[in-house]
């Protein structure tokens, strides 16, 4: 019984640093645009993930989409496409890749890439009209991205 408990209490301490430690933007392995692996090992919170899509200071996702569930938010962009039932259009794996850098699933796409910190063509400084100095961060962390995706699934046809 003592060797059992032991196990159980290494294998759950294990797991919780798993979780602890989200996956880098550098460490993002894509498999055909989708990204099978969780960035934080933990579910998303869909409320935080629509409240994400509706902050201008965070995803900011209704600037080019529009979301029929977040009909409370003003001003729904056309750019995009309409998501709702994206849910049942895409799995998991594919929101995640779209979200981390939709370049890799979509070549052209015009939507940038939430979790990517390196390969840009000179970022800017805020608005200084200066090159950034440093490592960038990501536009959304890790968290946020599964928060998102978690809200995304909550949309399906009816």
């Amino acid at each position: 019984m003592r060797l059992s408990t032991v196990t159980l209490v290494a294998t759950l301490v294990a797991s919780g640093a798993a979780f602890a430690n989200p996956v880098a933007p550098a460490d993002v392995t894509f498999d055909e645009g989708a990204v099978g692996v969780s960035l934080t090992g933990a579910p998303g919170d869909p409320a935080n993930g629509a409240a994400i899509m509706k902050d201008k200071g965070q995803g900011n996702c209704i600037a080019c989409h529009e979301v029929t569930a977040l009909k409370d938010a003003p001003f729904h962009g056309e750019v995009g496409p309409l998501l709702d039932g994206v849910g049942d259009r895409y799995s998991e794996a594919e929101l995640r890749g779209i979200l981390v850098n939709a370049k890799m699933p979509f070549e052209g796409s015009v939507m940038p890439a939430y979790y990517k910190v390196d390969g840009f063509n000179r970022p800017g400084n805020a608005y200084t009209g200066k090159a950034a100095e440093g490592p960038l961060d990501p536009l959304l962390s890790a968290a946020q991205i599964e928060d998102v995706i978690a809200f995304l699934m909550t949309l399906k046809d009816e």
